[in-house]
């Protein structure tokens, strides 16, 4: 199997076709009040939510963005691979990383900035996910890519390390930590596993200073990207910043990496852009024709039903990351480095 998705495989080759439906259905619950689902649904069940979140939209995001799942400050005239890469290259620089050492990556999809970051550093990388899809492709694009030797993964949730795993030298985590239900307790987990000393770099998603919980609009922008995203709750700044102070760590540094882009070039630009020539399936006109044609697809039996409410609520959840990003009330790239004391 390559790196290579096309629109036929969407949904296809993570789940089997009559799951696809109930996963949608019982996914997009955890956001409906009137069937049970709400915050506390959302923080106890959070290993289902996500799990069922994953198995239906990795093969749209592999096929829409390719296999690092985030998103990057912008620099003027430069793609959305090299910045994705080079926000891969600074975790791996501000970590120090480095031949023969042993590296953690929180919740690390397919595997995509393992991959960059080992090429770059030469570290050994054990990735940890809970989704079995994921972990199965993971895998085999890292052989594909001849990098097994170095790039592992392992099944697991991150809230509940192995005990006897690690120590690790580092810990990174590329906006996997969002779907945490409570940080504190995830960062326990991670400070237990590093040796004495050890540096953790994270990019996590929040909500800015700019949001205002009284503005309507504001929690519509929240809403969606909690419900597009299998987000227990978006947090400001020092929820994840006092997070990592009760779990042990010493915070290094912390910013706000969205304010480092390109006024002309905005880290949400893929997405917002109406027509894009290169990226054609992330813009907005590239999501809207792959939405009809899937749903095409699934008329005809060609794709899964339900596809086509997958492509729906990832539509709905790009239009909202979009206005958080206009609006300067949500940043995907909260970027934290913490030492294990």
């Amino acid at each position: 199997m390559t790196d290579d998705r096309r629109l036929t495989d969407l949904v296809r080759s993570s789940l089997p076709r009559a799951e696809v439906e109930r996963t949608a259905s019982d996914y997009l619950a955890f956001h409906d009040e009137a069937r049970g689902g709400g915050l506390a649904a959302r923080r106890q069940h959070y290993a289902r939510m996500v799990n069922n979140f994953y198995d239906l939209v990795t093969d749209f995001y592999e096929f829409g963005w390719g296999p690092s799942f985030h998103f990057a400050p912008r620099r003027r005239g430069e793609s959305l691979a090299a910045s994705l890469a080079r926000h891969e290259f600074f975790l791996a620089l501000r970590l120090g990383l480095g031949p023969g050492m042993r590296v953690l990556d929180v919740g690390c999809g397919v595997g995509g900035p393992m991959r960059t970051i080992t090429r770059f550093s030469g570290a050994t990388i054990v990735g940890v996910n809970n989704n079995a899809y994921q972990v199965r492709r993971a895998a085999e694009l890292n052989r594909a890519a001849g990098l097994d030797h170095l790039c592992s993964v392992v099944k697991a949730d991150f809230m509940e390390l192995p005990p006897d795993d690690g120590p690790y030298d580092a810990v990174y985590a590329v906006e996997a930590i969002p779907h945490a239900p409570d940080k504190a307790r995830l960062f326990r987990a991670l400070h237990r596993v590093m040796r004495p000393g050890a540096l953790f770099a994270s990019y996590d998603w929040c909500l800015t200073p700019s949001y205002d919980g009284a503005n309507p609009e504001h929690r519509a922008i929240k809403r969606g990207i909690e419900e597009g995203d299998a987000l227990p709750e978006l947090p400001p700044f020092e929820v994840v910043t006092d997070a990592l102070g009760q779990a042990g760590f010493e915070l290094v540094e912390s910013r706000d990496l969205a304010l480092e882009c390109d006024p002309t070039t905005p880290w949400y630009q893929p997405l917002a852009a109406r027509l894009a020539l290169s990226g054609f399936h992330h813009s907005r006109v590239g999501r809207v024709v792959t939405n009809v044609a899937v749903r095409g697809l699934e008329l005809v039996r060609v794709a899964p039903r339900g596809a086509a409410a997958v492509s729906s609520f990832l539509n709905a959840a790009a239009d909202a990351i979009v206005r958080g990003g206009e609006t300067g009330t949500f940043t995907p790239m909260f970027y934290t480095l913490a030492r294990k004391r």
